[in-house]
């Protein structure tokens, strides 16, 4: 009976988890499109909006190893619902001085950098708390339904957006993005963050780490896991790679193929549609039964893909013909995103113990966070040097190389012995 009423909960926690994000995330996507639009259209600055930027990926590189201390440290729950009410605080706190002395860039700032703080520690305690709010079985079906909400937030929100802006006043966007943090907060406040977590019981008088002995434990814990150190590798070379995308798809459209506003939007929403539609598909189907492999080939698509975005300049296409052509490799890349990231994240959520969840997933993100930037700056000038296409099929071919020798066939059967073991009693079945 007890089993039943838990798995009815993780039920709960897979709806409310969902609709939290959901909203959430569509909040501070409006708020993000408004507030950038807002300083461009005030400044007419890059560098200020640039700076914007900064404020939000600057503090959570910084702060993720400490936020991983934190979370693998004290209750979860009161970290997520802490953060969420920070962020409630900082856009009311937006909110008031817009409608009393008006927005200013320091206070705008002001609130990126305490929005951006608070999704970190915030992002970390949901990922290290999926195994204790659903049950194994339904790992995967979480982490899709988690990836669905934002990809439905990112078709919607700036059409929204859109719509809104110019038409209604700036405190409209902050008072949208409260009511979303408010009952995100209060959804959240619902969940049994503990119903399935295997955390150790503190001990009276045990010793306690220090913060500085706590992530050292951290480090220590994955370099036993080579695995998971390698799945770490392809994740920065991905991260630092991908650069040539981001800096890339924008500059050969905008600059170079001269891509209509309204169509070069059409294709960013193609992206979105992919996401989406693979959301679904693994929300229902049953979980990857070999997720590195599965994320090996899709990485491997990554790499065709990213080469592909080049081919209008080396064959020219008519402009109807090259906008289907660049909605297609964009539904391709949403997709592909999630063929990789989902099995991987669903491996770790199963690999990695539950008191070492928070520091592993803050490694992670400190490593990722920390090299795109240097990527995005190292291809922005590459694109100034060389030509846009010969810079993406180098690229391609580093990606592709990349993957097959970090994750070569003997890495992949490491990480699942299962498949070599499949593989022996076909060979021996063909052999009687």
């Amino acid at each position: 009976m007890e089993e039943v009423l838990k798995l009815k909960k993780a039920t709960y926690h897979l709806w409310t988890f969902m609709t939290s994000k959901l909203i959430s995330s569509f909040g501070a996507q409006v708020y993000a499109f408004a507030i950038s639009f807002y300083i461009l259209q005030v400044t007419g600055s890059a560098t200020s909006f640039a700076m914007n930027l900064i404020c939000n990926l600057l503090p959570r590189t910084l702060i993720a190893p400490f936020a991983g201390y934190v979370v693998d440290k004290y209750s979860r729950k009161v970290i997520v619902i802490t953060a969420q009410i920070a962020s409630s605080f900082a856009i009311a706190g937006l909110l008031t001085v817009s409608l009393t002395s008006g927005l200013s860039l320091v206070a705008i700032y002001t609130t990126t950098v305490i929005l951006s703080i608070a999704s970190t520690f915030s992002g970390i305690a949901f990922s290290s708390s999926i195994t204790g709010l659903v049950d194994e079985a339904r790992i995967q079906k979480a982490m899709s339904m988690n990836q669905m909400s934002i990809s439905f937030a990112a078709i919607g929100s700036p059409a929204l957006a859109g719509l809104l802006y110019g038409s209604v006043p700036m405190p409209v966007f902050l008072i949208m993005y409260l009511i979303a943090s408010i009952i995100a907060v209060i959804l959240e406040s619902t969940m049994n963050f503990k119903l399935f977590a295997k955390r150790k019981e503190v001990v009276e008088g045990e010793p306690k780490e220090s913060m500085w002995q706590s992530m050292k434990a951290g480090f220590s814990y994955l370099k036993l896991q080579p695995v998971l150190m390698t799945i770490i590798w392809i994740s920065l070379f991905i991260n630092f790679l991908f650069g040539s995308f981001e800096v890339g798809y924008s500059f050969i459209l905008i600059e170079k193929l001269n891509i209509d506003s309204t169509h070069f939007g059409l294709t960013q929403g193609a992206f979105a549609v992919g996401m989406l539609v693979l959301s679904i598909y693994l929300s229902v189907r049953k979980e990857v039964k070999y997720p590195l492999l599965v994320s090996k080939r899709g990485i491997l698509i990554f790499g065709i893909l990213i080469g592909s975005i080049g081919l209008p300049l080396i064959q020219p296409m008519q402009y109807g013909v090259m906008i289907a052509y660049y909605a297609v490799v964009m539904f391709g890349f949403g997709a592909t995103l999630i063929v990789v990231n989902t099995p991987l994240q669903v491996m770790m959520q199963k690999m990695i113990d539950d008191d070492y969840k928070g520091r592993v997933f803050s490694i992670i993100e400190t490593m990722a966070m920390a090299l795109m930037p240097l990527g995005v700056v190292i291809f922005g000038l590459l694109y100034d040097i060389f030509p846009a296409q010969w810079i993406l099929i180098v690229t391609s071919l580093l990606l592709i190389g990349v993957v097959l020798v970090l994750a070569r066939p003997s890495v992949v059967r490491k990480a699942h012995p299962e498949l070599a073991a499949s593989k022996s009693v076909k060979v021996e079945t063909v052999s009687e």
